[in-house]
C-alpha cells in the first residue's frame, strides 16, 4: 500500500512539473522596422533549446534548421528583391516570435568616434533638418551607450525604428546624410546601424583576425589573444568596444560601411595605415562580405591656419614645410586607398573658418554627401559621378617648375571657394594657395601655382631647381582652395618622403 502511494505521488508530480525549455531568442538587430540586405544572402540566427527544430519565414521563403549542442542556430534567406512594402518575418520554434514592417534595400553601418556619432541636433541647420527627417523608407538602429568587453558578446542593445523627426535627431548626422542620399537616388529602402563612441581610437574597434591580419600589429595580437572574461578593459583598449559594440551586430548582411574617426590616432603616420587595414579586414570577414564598401573620412581641418599670407595672426601662421598635426595621419587615410571598395571623404575645406578650434565641424550634410557620391560611383556603378576630389598621381620636373598630374578631376580643376552649406564656387581668376615647392636642400618656400588643363603647374623663384611639391601638408591648410568642376576638394598631398 505505501509503494502504490508513493507511485502515485510520483506520477502526480510528474505531470503536474511541466518541462522547463528555453523560448526561441534572437539579437536586438533582428527585430521589427529592420530593413534587410538586397542581393546578398541574409543570415538570420537565435538560440533556443539544444536540438530544438527553427522555422524561418519570410517573403516567400521557408528555411528550416536544428540548433545545435550549445542553443545557437541560423538559417540564411537566399538573395532577396529590394522592397518598400512592410512584410512579416517569423521565426518559430517551442515559440513563434514575429517581426514587423520590414522592407528590403541597402544596409550600411556608421561607425567611429565623435564626429559620426555627432547628431543632427547637434549640426548645421538642425531644426529645419530635424522637422524635414521624415523618410518611412529610412530604418535607424543606434547601438546605445559606450561599452566594452574583454571577449566578443553575443547578445547587445537596441532597435530599430522608422526614420521621422524624433527618432532621427538623436541619430549620426553624417550616417542619416549619407544614408537619406543613398535613398534619394537609389530610390530603394535603406537601413543605417550606428555604433560610436567619442574620443575613441581605432584600435579598440578591430577584431582580433584583423589585427592578425597585419603582420607589424604582433603586438595588439598578444596583447588582445591574452585577454580573458576577467580581464579589466576600457575604451582605449585594443577590440575592447569592438567586443561589445559591434560583434553583437554580426552577421547581420549589410553592403557596407562608413567610418569618421582618427583626431585619436592624430599623432600616428604609418602605423595608422596598418591599422586601418586591421580594421576594414576584419569587419568583411566578421560581416561574412570579402567585398564589404568601406569609406571614410579623412580628417577636417584643425587649429590655427596655415596660410601663405597671414591676415589675422590669432587665427593663421606661417610656414611652407608644413607637416605638423594631422598632416601625416591624413597622408596614411590617403594610402589606405589601396585597400579593394574603399573610398575617402576629403573635408579639409568643410571646417567653420571663424571657429578653427572647433574640433567638430557642424556642416555634416556635405560629410555624409561626400561619402554617398564614393558609394555611389563604387558601390553601385554610377560611372557618371565623379568619387572625389582630384587626389594626387604624380609629378614632373620641367626646368624650374613641377607640372603635378591627378585623378578625379572629373570636368576639369578650379579654384573654388566653399563656404558653408552653399555648394562651392569658382572662383573666376582666383589664385591657388597652400603649394609649396623646395629644391635639394629641402628648404620649403611658399609657391606660385597654375592650372594648366587637368594638372597644376608650380614654381618659385626661389627654387632655381625644384625637386618636390607639398599642397595642404598641414594641420589646417586654411586657404587651400584646389577643387574639380563637381565642386569636390582636393586631397592635401606631398612628393616628397623627407
Amino acid at each position: 500500500m505505501k509503494n502504490l502511494c508513493f507511485l502515485l505521488l510520483t506520477c502526480l508530480i510528474t505531470i503536474s512539473v511541466p518541462v522547463v525549455q528555453a523560448a526561441v531568442s534572437l539579437p536586438n538587430v533582428l527585430g521589427s522596422n529592420m530593413v534587410l540586405q538586397q542581393e546578398r544572402p541574409v543570415p538570420i540566427w537565435g538560440w533556443s533549446d539544444a536540438g530544438e527544430k527553427i522555422t524561418v519565414s519570410f517573403a516567400g521563403q521557408t528555411k528550416t534548421t536544428t540548433a545545435g549542442k550549445d542553443g545557437k542556430w541560423m538559417v540564411k534567406l537566399t538573395s532577396l528583391k529590394a522592397s518598400s512594402d512592410p512584410r512579416n518575418l517569423t521565426v518559430k520554434g517551442t515559440n513563434s516570435i514575429t517581426l514587423e514592417n520590414i522592407l528590403v534595400g541597402e544596409v550600411w553601418i556608421c561607425s567611429g568616434q565623435s564626429n559620426m556619432e555627432w547628431s543632427i541636433r547637434q549640426s548645421a541647420n538642425a531644426k529645419e533638418e530635424i522637422e524635414n527627417a521624415n523618410y518611412p523608407q529610412i530604418r535607424l538602429f543606434n547601438v546605445p551607450g559606450h561599452t566594452t568587453a574583454p571577449l566578443p558578446q553575443e547578445k547587445g542593445k537596441g532597435n530599430w525604428t522608422v526614420c521621422q523627426s524624433n527618432t532621427a535627431q538623436g541619430f549620426s548626422a553624417v550616417g542619416y546624410y549619407f544614408g537619406r542620399r543613398l535613398n534619394k537616388e537609389l530610390k530603394v529602402p535603406v537601413g543605417l546601424i550606428g555604433s560610436n563612441w567619442g574620443g575613441t581610437r581605432i584600435e579598440p574597434w578591430t577584431t582580433l583576425d584583423g589585427f592578425k591580419s597585419v603582420p607589424e600589429l604582433e603586438k595588439l595580437v598578444q596583447q588582445v589573444s591574452g585577454y580573458t572574461e576577467k580581464t579589466r578593459v576600457g575604451g582605449r583598449s585594443p577590440s575592447a568596444i569592438y567586443n561589445s559594440m559591434v560583434h553583437p551586430l554580426a552577421p547581420f548582411a549589410m553592403r557596407g560601411g562608413i567610418w569618421y574617426q582618427g583626431e585619436s590616432n592624430g599623432s600616428e603616420h604609418m602605423s595608422y595605415y596598418q591599422k586601418k587595414h586591421a580594421l576594414v579586414k576584419g569587419w568583411r570577414k566578421i560581416f561574412q562580405n570579402d567585398d564589404l564598401g568601406f569609406y571614410w573620412v579623412q580628417l577636417a581641418n584643425f587649429r590655427k591656419a596655415n596660410v601663405p599670407e597671414i591676415t589675422d595672426p590669432k587665427k593663421e601662421h606661417s610656414n611652407p614645410a608644413g607637416g605638423d598635426g594631422w598632416a601625416k595621419i591624413r597622408e596614411a587615410q590617403t594610402k589606405a586607398l589601396d585597400i579593394p571598395h574603399t573610398g575617402m571623404a576629403i573635408a579639409i575645406d568643410l571646417a567653420d573658418a571663424h571657429n578653427p578650434n572647433d574640433i567638430h565641424p557642424r556642416n555634416k550634410q556635405d560629410v555624409g554627401g561626400r561619402l554617398a557620391q564614393w558609394a555611389l560611383h563604387q558601390t553601385y556603378g554610377k560611372k557618371g559621378l565623379v568619387p572625389s576630389g582630384p587626389l594626387y598621381v604624380g609629378h614632373r620636373v620641367e626646368g624650374g617648375a613641377i607640372r603635378v598630374s591627378f585623378k578625379h578631376v572629373g570636368k576639369g580643376l578650379m579654384v573654388g571657394s566653399k563656404k558653408g552649406l552653399a555648394p562651392t564656387e569658382e572662383v573666376k581668376g582666383g589664385k591657388l594657395q597652400n603649394f609649396a615647392i623646395a629644391g635639394e636642400d629641402k628648404q620649403w618656400h611658399w609657391a606660385e601655382a597654375t592650372i594648366d588643363g587637368d594638372t597644376v603647374l608650380v614654381k618659385s623663384p626661389k627654387v632655381k631647381k625644384p625637386v618636390a611639391v607639398r599642397y595642404a601638408f598641414t594641420m589646417n591648410p586654411g586657404k587651400a582652395n584646389l577643387y574639380n568642376k563637381e565642386g569636390l576638394a582636393a586631397g592635401p598631398f606631398r612628393t616628397d618622403d623627407w
